[in-house]
């Protein structure tokens, strides 16, 4: 596989961002994953986090380089960060569970597949062209879909989910794929701090006519003035599958030389009790692929 990634997360007019995100690949596979913790419920960043690491932990088990299966991976790995979660909150004797949204995208062969639980989304941009995005579990888009057969009149927050990681009952977890990917077709993740202030249609603009790493934090930043000092936290991440030769180089992450055991991850291994910065931009990601780049290539050499 051949792809370049950019991604950031900026803290809107909140008290601290709630939101995670990160990847990790073999030789054969990639996971691209982002996780949204949900107010009004204890620890959001816990939830996020360690939905992420057990995406991460479970992808490193089964990627041998590749996975067997990677629809049913994807939903059962996302099961197990909502069991992770309620058996944290048992530990921890908490009234309430800690929550999040959680949106995954496994790229294995020329395929893409994803999942995802409550509203953080997916883009699926070729060409100038949208060609998939995921529905939110929310009670608005719910309503939107039904309206065409039933007619409702009252309106719904858009902010209220009907399901999410760490609720009382079993997630809905929507799944999506193969599909074949095309070189220069980009993948974009994003919580609803994004996707709530500018259109899909600006997302695709931005997406089509720029490089990943401009397209990603113009739209961030738009959308933090969109949205004014109410602002959600803002998160994005983007992936170009099989980026040209000549994009930017510390973009690019080529796995054709890995060899079977070699894992690589920039989701943190932290959790709660740690600080985790408010705003991760490129220069976290450019450190996290040179180190990771770098024990590729030790590992090479003691090989050789």
């Amino acid at each position: 596989m051949r792809f370049s990634v950019y991604q950031v997360s900026r803290r809107g007019g909140r008290e601290k961002n709630e939101d995670r995100m990160g990847y990790c690949y073999t030789r054969s596979s990639g996971l691209f994953a982002l996780a949204d913790g949900m107010g009004g419920h204890p620890e959001g960043e816990v939830a996020s986090q360690l939905a992420l690491q057990t995406l991460a932990a479970l992808f490193q088990r089964e990627a041998k380089p590749g996975l067997r299966d990677p629809m049913r991976f994807l939903n059962d790995a996302i099961l197990a960060g909502h069991h992770q979660l309620l058996r944290y909150a048992t530990d921890k004797a908490l009234l309430d569970t800690p929550r999040t949204t959680v949106v995954a995208c496994l790229l294995q062969g020329r395929a893409a597949y994803w999942a995802h639980c409550g509203d953080s989304r997916l883009y699926l941009v070729r060409g100038d062209k949208l060609i998939a995005r995921t529905r939110d579990h929310s009670y608005t888009e719910l309503q939107d879909t039904m309206a065409q057969v039933v007619p409702i009149g009252q309106r719904f927050n858009r902010n209220v989910l009907f399901t999410c990681l760490g609720s009382p009952g079993k997630p809905v977890v929507d799944t999506a794929g193969p599909l074949l990917m095309q070189p220069g077709d980009k993948v974009l993740l994003c919580s609803d701090g994004l996707w709530g202030s500018i259109s899909d249609s600006t997302i695709t603009e931005h997406l089509a006519s720029r490089p990943i790493s401009d397209a990603v934090p113009e739209l961030a930043e738009k959308a933090l003035r969109h949205a004014g000092e109410r602002s959600d936290n803002v998160t994005v991440l983007a992936v170009e599958w099989e980026a040209s030769e000549d994009a930017d180089s510390t973009l690019a992450v080529s796995t054709r030389s890995l060899g079977d055991e070699v894992f690589a991850s920039t989701i943190q291994a932290t959790l709660a009790g740690e600080a985790a910065p408010d705003d991760l931009d490129d220069a976290e990601i450019e450190r996290s692929i040179r180190e990771i780049n770098e024990a590729i290539r030790k590992s090479s050499q003691k090989k050789s």
